[in-house]
Formats: C-alpha cells, structure tokens, sequence
C-alpha cells in the first residue's frame, strides 16, 4: 500500500465535470485527487498565418497555474514577463496530444484554444489537463454541429493521459507531489482511446531503469488510461 492508502496500481479519485463554463464554446473542470484544472475551449475564427488559404483548422493549448494552487504563493507570469520554460512545455504536449485525435480538415479555417488554468495542484497537473481538455474540446465540437458549422465531430479517437512512477522501488500509478517529487523514475503517458501512443516522458531521477520496469510503467498506463477514456465518455454524454 501507498502512503495514500491507495493499490500501486489505482488512480486517485477522478471527476470530470463538463459545462463549468457560462461563456466558453467547452468547458470541464477535472479532478485528480487534490489536483483539479480548468478547461476550457474557446472558439475563433481565423488560423495562425502558417494556415492561412489552407482551409485546414488549427488546436492550440495555453497552460498556466494559479498563484496559490500550491502551497506557497507564486508570482503570476504574465508579472514576470514572459512565460517559464515548464509552462511552454507543458501546454505544447496538450496542444500536440489534442491534435493527434482531431481531423483538421473538417472544421475550416477556425482555431479553438484549450486554456488549461491549475486551480490546485497535488502532482500530475498536465495529465489532469489533457484528460480534461479532451471533453472540453469534445463539448465545443458538439456546439459547433448543433450550430451547424460543421456537419460532425471531427474527433477519431480518445486522447488521456496519466503519470506512472518507480516509488521506493514499486511501479505506481497517478503519482501524487509526495511520490512525484521522490520518485526515482517519473513518466508521463499520453494515449488514445485505442491503446496508440501519442507521446511519452520518462526519467530516471535515481538510478536508470530497466526496459522490464518501462513495461510495467507502460501497463500500469494502458489500464489506467482505459479508465479515464471510460470517465471521458460518461462526461461528453451529459
């Protein structure tokens, strides 16, 4: 058992919550454990100038965390100037893991941003948005067929994600801050739907790890993701 009383092999408590939003085209606010974030969707017209005349659309992500979804307050970003190198990679991997499941030919030349806002944060905060994010996307879709802006939801698979780790020697799953920060390897999965790998993070913060103890994060992963694709489906049917 963990410190948390949990199996090494169970997710925290997951909700997701659609329709949190009055204004935003998506919303879903999502809940790992103490780790819960904002997403919403937002719908604009227009691409990136890379798009233009292409007639293709475009999915970004913008990330960022309260000053006090930790334990002690931090200085808001945009008061420092310029966005830190976690933040431009946390919202890059959202982006890219939302566009790996979206057909973007179908819906024009629009662009609909993910905002990913950490309310609190207890360890996984990227995991919880892109899992989130996915239903707020799904949500905007959904208001753009009933729109009749587009003629169905150019979604083709799922996309989750979860944090696996190697925790006082065990394999675990959806570390919390006190696992994630004395892991000594920490990984991060981003699946679809069907098992297919969209992207994956690993490091050995310790001691290097085996390609056994990779397959085991890998499954710990796939089942966990499973999960989520489940909670998903039962959120985006509200």
């Amino acid at each position: 058992m963990r410190a948390s009383g949990r199996r090494f092999d169970q997710l925290r408590e997951v909700t997701l919550e659609p329709g949190v939003s009055a204004h935003a085209e998506g919303s879903c606010l999502v809940k790992f454990g103490r780790t819960h974030v904002l997403c919403t969707a937002s719908l604009e017209q227009g691409v990136p100038p890379f798009l233009k005349g292409s007639g293709k659309g475009w999915v970004t992500a913008e990330y960022g965390m309260l000053p006090r979804a930790t334990g002690e307050r931090m200085r808001r970003e945009a008061a420092a100037g310029k966005q830190s190198g976690r933040t431009l990679e946390i919202q890059r991997l959202i982006g890219r893991a939302l566009r790996a499941v979206t057909d973007m030919t179908s819906f024009g030349e629009r662009q609909i941003v993910l905002d990913c806002d950490v309310i609190q944060a207890d360890g996984g905060t990227r995991t919880a948005a892109i899992t989130g994010a996915f239903v707020a996307l799904h949500k905007c879709f959904q208001l753009m067929t009933r729109d009749k802006l587009i003629r169905s939801i150019p979604l083709k698979d799922h996309v989750a994600a979860i944090s696996c780790g190697i925790h006082n020697g065990n394999c675990v799953l959806d570390l919390d801050y006190e696992e994630d920060s004395s892991a000594g390897t920490d990984a991060n999965f981003v699946m679809t739907g069907k098992g297919h790998i969209v992207e994956v993070q690993g490091t050995a913060e310790g001691e290097p790890f085996t390609e056994e103890a990779f397959s085991q994060l890998m499954g710990l992963a796939r089942n966990g993701i499973l999960t989520l694709v489940d909670l998903q489906k039962q959120a985006i049917a509200k």
